[in-house]
């Protein structure tokens, strides 16, 4: 096979290729090639100075995925760096599209950087629970000081060339016409190296310098992680090696950064993490495409309505309108309707004062969200998302009047969170062309995106939506219809279990703490204060299938009946300040709660730990999760896992509910189910029958 790395001579001038297409991915035959050219030109007396560069879009954009959680294979990188490093001819790469991970500590290597504006340069390891493994934390402290190093590897977040110059990583910005001007431009440079008798500049060798950060610099990172990644070890971890390099030899250095990468890549975190990230490229792909017509095209969608003005409404039009896509945001009064505009512009306003938008982008977004109280501006649409009431009756009524104005071949989704798509699809003489697009609060935000395929939605349907849901920047899962499909299926025994520990004795900050403490974003009580309890209560109102429990969902029944909704009334699960909105204890929900125990002869317990707690919250959302495999409504257990990963807010290092299982131990699952089977009764403790089976087969879920 040929080599995807190649040598050519331009005059004194060495020029290394790499050309292993998509990214250039550093597979062992590219690191093979490039020590093998490094060497020649190196032997080489003719050449006086080497470049490095690579064909297509990119430079080299990180590791060869295909390797993952395999065997090494020599040579490792860490000897790649090193043989650049110690050349004794000057190396100049040329940096292009992504330079990232392994491909950017190719780069800092070398001894000269040059890069086109717009060139995005990063160390992502963190991401996938990973540290730099091949001197990422030595090189880049030594080049651009410890302050931005921490900032670059500790968020894994790319950066800008042009914002990485004034701190030595880029030598000079390039405008960039095509990969061969390019690589004349960086030739042309290596020339003047020459020409000036300018030598090599190993990194290895450069001083970290004591005045690039203060003394208390690392305690004050380690401190700030702590709470933002918290629970996260690689952090932590790369906090360690950078300053490693402030303290140790760079071969020392080297070797510990090496051992930690080494100490993370087999922790359950990082095994987690890369599951996680594997699982979500899954996602986008539809797990049962036609077999009649693998290759029918997604529809064009140019221009979409959206039914309602309300919060979710207005958020749904925010995602189309940034990604460039005309919308028309449809209300029953001019009155909601200019309200609807005007919060609309409000959290755009708030995004510009964040930096995260231009005026401009600003302004282009507003012109493409035009308002209309009258369904006959709807006929020339390409796709309509109704974000209305959440009940059944109005989203009949609504899809009705859609099925009589709109083009025939338009597409009709229901933002519904619970309700059923088949139901709603009766309401018009299209039904394959009706789907659920259920967004996530607030959606301009939110990434997560469940696509809802119904009994009768045709495959070209559930194909262009998948890749709408990518265009718009979404995280899209399909999944299939029941009452709350994946997520909020989920979500209420989740819920279920805290309503019900509330009853039995726990107060709402104890829950919610034990539920912070053990690695979720936010308590489920404190979560429904945000969103507002009445929500969910009216939702339960529409099941047609609630369990026959009178204490099912009953605190929040309760606080719902009080008039205590949450945030938003100042009272629910807790008390808020009237002036800084601080959620505050408050004893009065335990009085009511334990005179409803009472009425419903529940025991109430002071022995209820966290780990109970925990156990119970997370195992009710595993069991059920098992249950929605088993029966379709999933396809992949993955599939789960990103939903809950990007909808509510499970921690990214542990994987999601099905990973967990699997780390856990689906045996330890069952049996502790068992329990409380035996403890609770066996209403809604019985071991789903996939767990059952895989543990009779020595399976995973994953």
């Amino acid at each position: 096979m040929n080599s995807p790395v190649s040598l050519a001579k331009q005059g004194d001038v060495a020029v290394i290729s790499v050309d292993n297409p998509p990214v250039n991915a550093l597979s062992q035959a590219v690191r093979a090639g490039l020590i093998s050219c490094l060497l020649s030109a190196e032997q080489d007396d003719a050449i006086k100075a080497i470049v490095i560069h690579c064909h297509g879009r990119t430079f080299i954009a990180g590791a060869d995925i295909s390797e993952f959680g395999k065997p090494p294979l020599t040579p490792h990188l860490p000897e790649v760096l090193a043989k650049i490093d110690a050349c004794a001819k000057p190396v100049v790469a040329a940096l292009h599209g992504n330079v990232l991970g392994g491909g950017f500590e190719v780069a800092l290597s070398c001894h000269y950087r040059l890069a086109v504006k717009g060139t995005k340069l990063g160390l992502p390891e963190v991401t996938l629970g990973l540290i730099p493994g091949a001197g990422g934390t030595q090189l880049l402290p030594r080049i651009a000081g410890v302050e931005r190093a921490l900032t670059m590897i500790t968020s894994g977040k790319p950066a800008l060339a042009e914002s990485l110059v004034d701190c030595g990583v880029i030598d000079q910005l390039l405008e960039k016409s095509s990969t061969d001007d390019l690589l004349t431009q960086v030739i042309s440079y290596a020339q003047e190296l020459i020409k000036q008798n300018k030598g090599v500049r190993p990194t290895s060798q450069l001083d970290v310098g004591k005045t690039s950060y203060a003394l208390d610099t690392f305690v004050k990172w380690r401190t700030k992680l702590s709470k933002k990644a918290r629970g996260q070890q690689a952090p932590q971890c790369c906090i360690d090696s950078i300053e490693n390099a402030t303290l140790l030899p760079f071969k020392e250095g080297m070797l510990k950064e090496r051992a930690m990468f080494v100490t993370c890549r087999d922790s359950s975190q990082s095994r987690a993490m890369r599951h996680a990230f594997f699982a979500e490229r899954k996602a986008a792909k539809l797990p049962t495409p036609s077999a009649d017509n693998p290759d029918l095209p997604a529809l064009n969608i140019d221009a979409v309505a959206i039914i309602g003005a309300g919060t979710m409404g207005g958020g749904i039009a925010m995602c189309f309108a940034k990604a460039g896509i005309s919308v028309k945001l449809l209300e029953m009064s001019e009155e909601n309707l200019a309200r609807g505009i005007k919060a609309i512009r409000e959290r755009y306003n708030q995004a510009l004062k964040r930096g995260l938008m231009t005026e401009t982008q600003l302004e282009n977004c507003m012109a493409l969200i035009q308002g209309t109280c009258d369904y006959q501006d709807l006929t020339d649409v390409d796709l309509v998302v109704e974000a209305a009431f959440e009940t059944m009756a109005v989203k009949q009524q609504i899809f009705s009047k859609l099925d009589e104005v709109c083009k025939a071949d338009v597409i009709l989704a229901s933002n519904t969170s619970y309700l059923d798509i088949n139901e709603i699809a009766k309401a018009t003489n299209r039904a394959n062309k009706v789907l659920g697009m259920h967004f996530f609060s607030p959606a301009n935000i939110m990434k997560l995106l469940e696509v809802v395929r119904a009994d009768a939605t045709d495959e070209q349907t559930i194909k262009t939506v998948m890749a709408l849901g990518k265009k718009i920047g979404k995280i899209t899962v399909a999944v299939n219809v029941c009452y709350g499909f994946v997520g909020n299926r989920m979500y209420a025994c989740y819920g279920r279990e805290a309503n019900l520990l509330l009853l039995e004795g726990a107060s709402p900050e104890q829950i919610d703490n034990a539920m912070h403490k053990w690695g979720m974003a936010m308590g489920p009580l404190a979560v429904n204060d945000m969103s507002g309890i009445d929500i969910a209560y009216k939702a339960r109102q529409e099941n047609p299938n609630l369990p026959d429990d009178p204490a099912y969902f009953q605190a929040a029944n309760l606080m719902v009946e009080a008039g205590r909704l949450g945030q938003k009334t100042g009272a629910g699960f807790y008390q808020y300040d009237k002036e800084t909105g601080r959620r505050i204890a408050d004893e009065k929900v335990l009085a009511i709660f334990h005179e409803q125990a009472n009425s419903l002869n529940i025991r109430q317990r002071d022995d209820i730990t966290d780990e109970e707690i925990q156990n119970r919250l997370i195992f009710a959302l595993i069991n059920e999760g098992a249950n929605i495999l088993s029966e379709g409504i999933a396809t992949r257990a993955s599939d789960i896992d990103v939903i809950w990963l990007n909808g509510y807010g499970f921690p990214r290092h542990l994987g999601g509910p099905m990973c967990y299982a699997d780390e856990v131990g689906l045996d330890k699952v069952v049996a502790t189910i068992k329990e409380y089977q035996q403890q609770l009764g066996d209403q809604y403790w019985q071991p789903a029958p996939l767990l059952l089976e895989l543990i009779s087969q020595n399976k995973k879920l994953i």
